[in-house]
């Protein structure tokens, strides 16, 4: 699932106007002194193999051109995983003011400064340092929203100070959604609730709804963000109308009036008047708040949203949180190829876009910003929904959606390819990911470019000769490994049947091909956890107890470098972030427990005692730590 999926979220909150201004990003860099700098050009699949450590530093043992003003401070650990391919034992990390000076063993790092003075920090004596934790894609307004209602999922939710437990069972699921009707005590109150489920919950609809409520307005949000179900209550609290959802097109297609169900594009019909009541000022605010605590206990450091929502309130109120002086994460956004185009057209998109970057451009000091040349775009449908696009259909006849029609995607990629840009496109069904790849085998037909890195993102559903396709195409993969793990029993038996359903998410062909893979959590598609993101590309084990597809599985390291440095890599920032090498920012994980050294059944299960970002140290507060098996 992506944000520029939901339509009417898109139509909310695009609403603004763009000055005429454009420059092509071609290569296009910003400056050194800014939290990340120029872009490198890489090539092959090694992509923090130390080559990058030469022009940063002379290396262990070398002296510093000149001493940093910043004071430099010794870390020490029970082991440094640099994630730097070849790199030898380490066991202290130095760093100055926001950079990573030194790496090695304690008398290598000491040897490395020189006659730097410093001071020797034991805090992570007995600790495994690694490199900060990396969420490729996620959604901090659906994070934030999503998880600021009453929870009733599938699978369970752990919140700082709070678990949210599974709900498997339709009776369950009703049982739950009656008991958060009866805590609310003020008559008129909305009830929201998201993470309903046809597949586990059963079919709902305006009069079940109703059965709890003809007074209380309720508004249950779909699993996949792609869905709300209303009752009459809450149909008319919103002020809408049987004949505002007619002769309306796709839009209507998508909506049905009596049993209040509203999905993808029908988000248009009801979606401005929900926001008014759902993302109220106090409730985006404490989500936000959450959503940062709750990154923070799973050892992020920086994370990316694609297709950025945006209006100047919303930033502001992200400047305020996201950007606190005690928020230890870079939060990160590219701009949206889908509704800056719907609102301006082709003609006036890279105006837009430009315009868009340029609300908050990399610059020294920053947590929040855009990158520049790298855009979102859209193929099919939410794999939550099982609405993507594949090619053999479905077991109950049901069909996918297109969120971008191919045609109208190849005259947005066009647009965006010939500019320069890096694409990254959200693809779920193996027909879209066929359409897709079409599409970059044209466009590098007609203008053939190194090094443009595309993006498929999700990768949900794909062939064996799609994967040999994408290498020879030059793209790279980030994945959502949660797949398999939550969705291949149910889509074994409904949709997709057994083979294509733990086939799902083809993580080790990818390597087997030499292709860059990342993970990604898609929050809240998945839990915001990159251990638990690794543990699942590792184990497969679906909450039935068996292994969907077990060939697919990678292996730890595979796993550890998917939440780090290729995670950096797909954003072009692997010179700055992703390992820990001389020179790179000294955002550093902190793990109880050694990843290399234990069962990989017990990855997602390692304590985290905090963080270092930029050169910060933030631990974990003990009322938020991630709760223990």
């Amino acid at each position: 699932m992506c944000i520029g999926c939901t339509p009417g979220f898109q139509a909310a909150f695009h609403s603004l106007s763009w000055p005429s201004r454009r420059k092509f990003l071609k290569g296009a860099a910003v400056a050194a002194s800014g939290p990340f700098v120029a872009e490198t050009v890489a090539t092959g699949a090694a992509h923090a193999d130390g080559a990058i450590n030469q022009s940063l530093a002379a290396g262990l043992g070398g002296t510093a051109s000149a001493p940093p003003e910043p004071p430099v401070t010794i870390f020490t650990a029970r082991k440094v995983i640099t994630m730097e391919r070849g790199a030898a034992p380490a066991t202290a990390v130095a760093v100055s003011g926001k950079r990573i000076l030194a790496v090695g063993s304690l008398d290598q790092v000491k040897a490395a400064i020189g006659a730097l003075p410093y001071t020797l920090d034991e805090t992570f004596g007995t600790k495994i340092v690694m490199p900060g934790l990396i969420d490729q894609h996620l959604h901090p307004i659906l994070g934030a929203l999503t998880l600021a209602v009453q929870v009733i999922a599938p699978e369970d939710w752990a919140l700082p100070g709070v678990v949210f437990k599974a709900s498997g069972t339709p009776d369950d699921y009703l049982a739950r959604l009656k008991a958060a009707d009866a805590k609310l005590k003020t008559p008129g109150e909305w009830l929201f609730t998201w993470g309903y489920h046809a597949l586990w919950h059963g079919k709902l609809d305006r009069a079940t709804l109703d059965a709890i409520s003809t007074t209380r307005p309720i508004a249950v949000w779909h699993r996949s963000c792609h869905e709300f179900y209303l009752n009459t209550s809450a149909l008319y609290a919103l002020g809408l109308t049987e004949d505002m959802t007619r002769n309306k097109g796709q839009f209507s297609e998508q909506s049905n009036w009596a049993e209040g169900h509203f999905w993808e594009g029908g988000l248009n019909l009801m979606m401005a008047p929900m926001l008014q009541v759902l993302a109220t000022p106090d409730r985006l605010a404490f989500g936000l708040k959450q959503m940062v605590g709750y990154l923070h206990a799973n050892g992020v450091t920086a994370y990316m949203e694609p297709g950025a929502l945006y209006t100047p309130d919303m930033w502001k109120l992200y400047e305020q949180i996201l950007g606190a002086p005690d928020t230890p994460m870079y939060s990160t956004f590219i701009a949206d190829g889908r509704g800056i185009v719907d609102r301006v057209g082709l003609a006036g998109a890279l105006d837009a876009v430009e315009a868009q970057i340029a609300v908050s451009p990399e610059a020294p000091g920053k947590k929040l910003m855009f990158f520049p040349g790298q855009i979102k775009l859209f193929a099919d449908g939410a794999i939550v929904s099982q609405l993507m696009q594949m090619k053999d259909g479905y077991l109950d006849g049901h069909h996918g959606e297109w969120v971008i029609p191919p045609d109208e995607l190849e005259r947005r990629a066009r647009l965006f390819w010939n500019a320069g840009y890096q694409i990254h496109t959200h693809v779920n069904g193996d027909l879209g990911l066929e359409t897709l790849l079409s599409i970059l085998e044209k466009l590098n037909a007609e203008h053939p470019r190194a090094d443009h890195r595309c993006v498929i993102v999700h990768f949900a559903n794909s062939t064996e000769d799609q994967v040999v396709r994408i290498k020879r195409l030059g793209a790279i993969v980030s994945a959502n490994p949660y797949y398999p793990v939550g969705f291949a029993d149910k889509y074994s038996a409904i949709g997709l049947g057994p083979q294509r359903a733990d086939a799902m998410v083809r993580a080790k062909s990818v390597l087997d091909q030499g292709i860059s893979l990342s993970f990604h959590s898609d929050l809240p598609m998945a839990p915001s956890d990159p251990l638990y993101l690794a543990w699942c590309g590792v184990n497969r084990i679906t909450p039935s107890g068996r292994v969907a597809g077990p060939d697919q599985r990678v292996s730890v390291d595979a796993a550890l470098r998917a939440i780090t440095i290729e995670a950096a890599y797909s954003w072009r920032k692997e010179d700055q972030m992703g390992s820990i090498a001389p020179g790179k920012i000294a955002n550093l994980t902190v793990l109880e427990e050694d990843p290399y050294a234990i069962s990989p059944e017990r990855l997602k299960d390692i304590p985290i005692w905090g963080t270092v970002f930029e050169g910060r140290v933030f631990p974990v507060p003990a009322q938020a730590k991630r709760p223990t098996p």
